[in-house]
């Protein structure tokens, strides 16, 4: 049973930066990629960064480009998956959950190939 715990969420106020991190646990060396999404309310789940588990090759929503960036500490049936959030805009506030999943050239950046979800952590970007 795969187990995905997030944490780091809070509120900053804009240009400040928050750092989520996502403790992942169990059956996870069978998955191919490892992702971050994100959800506002009223909005749909979107992706906000993605990482391959296989070769490190990461994947970024436009919108945040150049500000996250998406890390992967793979060990003995446990992955650390950190989010570095710098530049944070009112726009980013969103629930952001931790999604792993996927099988051979599957497209990371999917989030139909995401089979297990964390709870999420709240951050919230004022103005």
């Amino acid at each position: 049973q795969v187990q995905l715990v997030e944490s780091g969420g809070g509120s900053v106020q804009a240009g400040g930066s928050l750092r989520l991190s996502c403790a992942a646990s169990g059956y996870t060396y069978s998955s191919y990629c490892m992702a971050w999404f994100r959800q506002a309310p009223g909005k749909e789940r979107e992706g906000v960064a993605a990482i391959y588990l296989r070769g490190g090759r990461t994947h970024y929503a436009d919108s945040v480009k150049g500000r996250f960036t998406i890390t992967i500490s793979q060990g003995n049936a446990k992955n650390t998956l950190p989010l570095q959030m710098n530049s944070l805009k009112p726009e980013d506030t969103a629930m952001y959950y931790c999604a792993t999943g996927g099988t051979f050239r599957d497209p990371c950046e999917d989030k139909r190939v995401y089979n297990y979800w964390g709870q999420g952590t709240q951050v919230t970007v004022s103005s």
